[in-house]
């Protein structure tokens, strides 16, 4: 017999999510689930947070001895953790890890995205969020709300498609008009 379909939705949000790049924003994440859940600041044991050539947006892979600031958000549901797959996309893969609670030091398990490649010759140095803040958010969400808004289409694009065509937009500003100018 299946449970009422109340006690089947109060199971739906038991997913803790590490997030230590532009989901650390807020803005990033109501964007993406069209809410903010609670959240904690949190460090990851054992990753480094890495630039990635030509991207603007960060990927953690494991080493040893190193830790990544972040943050967990607490009770995110089967549906917002779909929606985050999606997000994520192939460059991704989601995996259970353990965190620390910053404030606590309590540890818990949580999902977070590690970059697939872990021979991708384009990772390097270390990703810093302030610097991303206040460089690159204010063009990150408007492709993140273009990505949400295309996942609504028939024929949505994937979102390193939706980055990559709107990183060329913004690389090239005027570019079609100057050409029509000329």
């Amino acid at each position: 017999m299946a449970p009422p379909p109340a006690a089947a939705s109060a199971g739906a949000g038991a997913h803790n999510v590490f997030v230590y790049g532009s989901l650390m924003a807020d803005e990033v994440v109501r964007a993406i689930i069209k809410r903010v859940p609670a959240s904690s600041p949190a460090l990851l044991p054992n990753y480094h947070r890495f630039n990635i050539k030509e991207r603007i947006y960060p990927a953690i892979l494991p080493a040893q001895s190193k830790k990544v600031a972040g943050k967990v958000i607490m009770g995110v549901t089967d549906a917002e953790l779909h929606i985050l797959d999606e997000f994520e996309d192939v460059e991704y893969v989601r995996r259970k890890v353990e965190i620390s609670l910053t404030d606590t030091s309590e540890t818990m398990l949580a999902d977070t995205y590690v970059w697939a490649d872990a021979e991708d010759p384009n990772l390097y140095g270390e990703w810093d969020f302030e610097e991303w803040k206040k460089l690159h958010m204010k063009d990150f969400l408007a492709m993140t709300l273009g990505f949400m808004h295309g996942l609504e289409q028939p024929e949505s694009k994937s979102r390193v498609e939706t980055y990559q065509s709107f990183m060329q937009d913004i690389e090239q500003p005027g570019t079609r008009t100057t050409e029509v100018e000329i």
